[in-house]
């Protein structure tokens, strides 16, 4: 069983959209997935066709251990469970600060699960929180949607530095599983340069899917399915399926 950490500081990313979309391919290659859904936005719980009102109790009760994991996990139409979340998780925050083993609560809360599923995806916040720490203390590895621009080459080193601090403190085992570049525009020359500068700096970690800019992956969450669902001959369709393979290749080796 594995559990990838999906996260970036920075938003816009496609971090959701990468969390929801590998979830389903996964699924689709016979793979047994829970999607968890960190961000009390709640855009991963819609995106995989999860309604706000269905969505209780959420993510929020099972960290400060009012829910078991059985009782928050909701399966979807699409061959993979989700624990949900909503605006109440913000409140999460603060209530962590007191309890004990704050930064642990997901990571025990998830040792129920660990013979159900091959795969935990967990859709961190755009933020470094006590949400993204759970995350992070839970995960084996961390998968980094980004796009190839200027700023993002910035981002990237703060959370670079982010993931060194947690691995010293908190869990000795996470490391980067790999970095997908998203919204690509082949067309740019900045984008080539970025790309190819994160290919010399990370090599291998740098996954060869790359996810194109893609009219289809952007419209599929508001109709509440993830992109395979929605159209699943859409370039955005097939980047995720091949991503999901790649993955599948990687842990095999």
């Amino acid at each position: 069983m594995k559990v990838l950490a999906i996260t970036n500081q920075k938003g816009g990313v496609g971090k959701t959209t990468t969390a929801v979309n590998l979830a389903a391919s996964l699924a689709a290659e016979g793979k047994r997935v829970l999607l968890i859904d960190l961000d009390p936005q709640g855009n991963a719980t819609t995106g995989a066709g999860i309604t706000k009102k269905e969505a209780l109790p959420t993510v929020y009760q099972l960290l400060i251990g009012a829910a078991t994991l059985a009782e928050v996990c909701i399966k979807t139409d699409f061959d993979f469970d989700v624990l949900p979340a909503n605006r109440e998780l913000a409140g999460a925050e603060v209530e962590l600060i007191d309890l004990d083993q704050r930064e642990y609560r997901l990571k025990n809360a998830l040792q129920a699960g660990h013979a159900t599923y091959d795969f935990i995806l967990i859709d961190c916040p755009p933020a470094l929180n006590m949400l993204t720490v759970n995350g992070l203390v839970a995960s084996d590895s961390v998968l980094i949607p980004m796009q190839c621009e200027y700023y993002a080459l910035e981002g990237l080193s703060d959370l670079v530095e982010t993931l060194r601090k947690v691995r010293t403190h908190l869990n000795s085992r996470l490391e980067i599983e790999g970095l997908l570049r998203t919204m690509y525009n082949s067309q740019s020359t900045l984008t080539q340069q970025v790309s190819s500068e994160l290919e010399s700096h990370f090599g291998d970690k740098v996954y060869k899917t790359i996810v194109p800019r893609n009219v289809r992956l952007a419209e599929a969450p508001s109709y509440g399915k993830p992109v395979l669902a929605f159209d699943k001959n859409s370039k955005g369709a097939q980047a995720y399926s091949a991503l999901a393979k790649e993955i599948l290749e990687r842990v095999a080796q």
